[in-house]
């Protein structure tokens, strides 16, 4: 499937506003509780893509599976911490505050690489790493005469997961070790499923609440997630991180439209210094990649002048 800049911008969009319907689908619930929510979405994630990936892919995807060793798996539990942790966020507090708190996940990825892997930072991005922690220190700060901020704790391992993954993924790569990330998807609903069947047990969840959750995993995961890959292979990372802010957006909107959930002036506050950080620094470094690729050109051209 090829898709043209301006199809996988659309497409791009498409994905973030199915992305942000986990949290005014949870609204709606009528029996089911934090960790049978996690449970059921894992689930139906895992059964979707258990269809889609050997339709998309070929039967020889399990064979490839087996063969890709720890790096896959290492994938999968990252993204089995960050299914488990979104939901059980989402039942703890507002779905304003989980948004935020995941909006900050590609500065939390750059300062994993730092930490972690000795990779240079450019000193804008430690300034807007800077800002986005004020953002997100002074959503915690408001709220801690509550219970909201457990689940900001909760939602932060989210980001983190996710940093660890795209570290863990990216050295695989520059080893020559090439991760499919959505077979590493499919493992991590299914660790994600078998963590919290224990936890969620006895199941209690009714025909209304299975249908949703079941939506959620189809739509709101699998089908986005194979779109992604697709719109990867034609988009910058930056793009798809600020075309990923959109899902922040949305979920607030909806949320708000929908179920009657506003956010608080503090969240809307620590938002926008999270939100800001992110699309600044991502501007500045799209100008400095655009500005050295003309002058590495202008060199290019002067070269081949005899």
């Amino acid at each position: 499937m090829n898709l043209g800049h301006g199809q996988a911008v659309a497409l791009m969009v498409l994905v973030t506003f199915l992305w942000s319907t986990a949290g005014v689908v949870t609204r709606h619930l009528e029996q089911a509780q934090a960790f049978e929510i996690t449970f059921w979405r894992s689930f139906f994630t895992l059964l979707a893509l258990a269809v889609i990936l050997p339709v998309w892919q070929g039967w020889g995807v399990w064979q490839r599976m087996r063969s890709e060793g720890w790096l896959l798996w290492a994938s999968g539990a990252c993204w089995a911490v960050m299914f488990t942790a979104f939901m059980l966020a989402l039942a703890l507090t507002s779905v304003a505050n989980v948004l935020i708190t995941l909006a900050a996940a590609p500065l939390l990825t750059a300062l994993v690489s730092r930490v972690f892997f000795a990779q240079q930072l450019a000193r804008r991005t430690w300034v807007a790493i800077g800002v986005a922690g004020l953002g997100i220190g002074w959503m915690f700060a408001r709220q801690l005469d509550g219970t909201a901020w457990m689940g900001m704790l909760v939602a932060l391992g989210v980001p983190l997961a996710g940093a660890i993954n795209w570290n863990l993924v990216r050295c695989g790569q520059e080893a020559g070790r090439e991760v499919d990330l959505v077979p590493a998807v499919l493992v991590g609903a299914a660790l994600s499923a078998l963590a919290t069947l224990p936890l969620a047990w006895p199941l209690e969840a009714s025909a209304h609440d299975i249908a949703l959750l079941a939506g959620l995993g189809l739509g709101q995961l699998a089908i986005p997630c194979v779109l992604a890959v697709l719109c990867a292979r034609v988009l910058a990372p930056p793009e798809i991180s600020l075309l990923a802010l959109l899902e922040v957006l949305f979920g607030i909107v909806l949320v708000w439209w929908l179920a009657r959930e506003a956010p608080s002036a503090e969240v809307i506050q620590g938002g926008l210094l999270v939100v800001s950080a992110l699309v600044v620094n991502e501007w500045l470094g799209w100008r400095e990649r655009a500005s050295r690729s003309r002058s590495e050109q202008h060199d290019a051209a002067r070269k081949a002048i005899p």
